[in-house]
């Protein structure tokens, strides 16, 4: 490739691991918010506390991941932590349906994310692409359990899913930067 330097392989996948890292922590804060609203005894409940059982699992592997690599965090964790509690208190706060709607839209935006992460790797580094071939499953039947829950069901869906679409596209296009 014109232009190319070897250097730049390697940014390009720390960027990656670094953004991952970093949605998966801030997925583990909604899920807190969620569930520091709603308690633990409801349906809904048990399966967010399930999914966030999950998310912990994916953010603890990508955390070693960028210890083994010297990968930089986003300098933005402090805000992702705030934020993302936040956002799952908020949601949980209107309702199951409106948590579910979250978990919906964060999945969808992440399926997609981790479709062209996987497309970008091809076979370049495959303990990468590995762990994002299987998170990304689970995020998948998340998003799936969510719609299966009545997401779609939540107050003003549409706008709230756009929203919060958004707000993870942003989210994902500054964890690569900063």
């Amino acid at each position: 490739m014109s232009g190319w330097r070897p250097g730049d392989a390697k940014r390009a996948t720390n960027a990656m691991i670094r953004v991952d890292q970093a949605g998966e922590y801030g997925a583990t804060r909604i899920y807190a918010g969620q569930l520091a609203v709603m308690g633990d005894r409801t349906p809904a409940a048990r399966k967010i506390a399930g999914m966030a059982g999950q998310e912990e699992r994916h953010r603890a592997f990508f955390d070693a991941m960028m210890a083994r690599r010297g990968v930089r965090p986003t300098l933005l964790q402090p805000f992702w932590n705030m934020a993302g509690f936040a956002l799952g208190a908020a949601t949980a706060a209107l309702g199951p349906e409106a948590a579910m709607a979250c978990t919906a839209a964060v999945e969808t935006e992440i399926d997609k994310h981790y479709s062209e992460q996987l497309e970008s790797l091809a076979d370049s580094d495959p303990e990468l692409s590995a762990a994002i071939a299987d998170f990304q499953a689970e995020e998948v039947e998340h998003r799936d359990t969510a719609l299966a829950s009545g997401a779609e069901r939540a107050p003003a869906y549409p706008l709230l899913s756009g929203l919060i679409r958004l707000g993870c596209k942003v989210a994902i296009a500054t964890a690569k930067r900063i």
